[in-house]
Formats: C-alpha cells, structure tokens, sequence
C-alpha cells in the first residue's frame, strides 16, 4: 500500500472511530488568539511542536543513524537562533511546562534543548519520523502519537511532543512549517482529540503585542 493510500485510508478509520474529533472535516489552519494563550497559561493541553527549520541540502540517509547525526537532516543556524527566539517567546509568555517528548532524531532533540534546557526532556523512540518507514513500521508511532495527543495532562501543566511534520499529518492530515506549536486538547473519556490552534514561529510578536 502506497504512503498517499495508507493516509486516506487511515483518514476513514479516525473520522469513523472519532479518535480525532474533528476529522470529519477538512482541516482549516486556525491561528492562535490572545485569548487561547491565555487558556495555555491554566495548563492542561498538548502542545505539538514541530522541530526548528533545517537543511534540506542534507537529506536523512535511510536507514537513518539515531546514534550518528550526520546521518540525519540538521537545522540551520539560522532555525537555531529560531528556536531560541520561540523558546524565550514561551518563557515570555508564561506557559506551564510539564513533560517534554521529543523525537529520537537529532533536529528534533536539538530543537528540545533549544526551548526548554538541554536535556530537560524524555526521548520516545515512538515519535520516530514516519516519512521513510513502511506502513507496518508506522503503527506504533500513529499509536503512540495518538495516545500523547489525547491522554490526560498533569492539570496546571501542558505536555510538549517534539516531534516531526509527516506523524501529525498521520493523525490529522496537518503538515505544520517547521518550528510551528499546535495546540491539542485531550478528551481521555473517549480517547480523542481537538485541535485548537496554531502559533507558527513568525506568529509569537503579534500575538504577545496583544496581551500588552
């Protein structure tokens, strides 16, 4: 089964199970507000963070090293200084952070430090990159994935996923620019749910203008 089939196909199961609570409809990018940050300050969400921007001049080798990053498409200086920039954007902001994930692979372990402090964060090697994986390989990530973005969160917290584009597309069929936070709320009573929002890293100044 081709990558573009799988995803259709997974599509049909999340709209009819309702493991996705909005995936009976097309998906509309919806950009954060003044007010949903300050829903972020209370805790109790998931927020998806895409790893910073990296150099596609370097693409992943397959199979990919974990243990080697330069086997592994990097960030760009450029998508370092970013990172930084949004980390301090959260900090400002005042968002509670409780357990981070990220990612096993390099961009996405680099972008963790970047935001929170290095190693303040746990490595889930089930939020692999799913792009270069067979269908098989990709169900415990989805399933995993699935299960962080709709489990309960440590109330006065939010949980942080750093992960990749290509596995939030596999839940929810949104590609986000790279270092973009999405927004989730979790509905652990029946095991979906919700997206909110999304603040892409350009978005941060104009909306923490507003709370001034």
């Amino acid at each position: 089964m081709g990558f573009g089939m799988h995803r259709l196909l997974l599509f049909l199961v999340f709209a009819c199970s309702g493991v996705f609570a909005n995936a009976a409809d097309e998906f509309t990018l919806n950009p954060a507000t003044s007010e949903q940050l300050n829903k972020l300050r209370e805790g109790g969400y998931v927020l998806f963070i895409r790893h910073g921007p990296t150099d596609s001049a370097y693409p992943d080798h397959v199979p990919v090293d974990l243990q080697d990053c330069t086997t592994q498409r990097p960030l760009t200086d450029a998508g370092r200084q970013l990172m930084l920039q949004v980390g301090e954007y959260m900090r400002q902001a005042g968002i509670p952070i409780g357990t981070v994930y990220s990612s096993p692979l390099c961009r996405a372990k680099e972008t963790a430090d970047l935001l929170f402090g290095q190693g303040h964060y746990v490595v889930d090697n089930e939020l692999m990159y799913v792009a270069a994986l067979t269908d098989a390989e990709k169900q415990p990530i989805i399933a995993r994935t699935h299960y962080l973005l709709s489990s309960a969160v440590t109330p006065g917290h939010n949980r942080i996923l750093v992960a990749h584009g290509p596995n939030m597309v596999e839940v929810m069929e949104y590609f986000p620019v790279e270092g973009t936070l999405v927004i989730i709320e979790a509905d652990e009573d029946r095991q979906q749910f919700s997206y909110i929002a999304s603040i892409e890293p350009d978005h941060w100044p104009r909306l923490l203008a507003e709370q001034e």
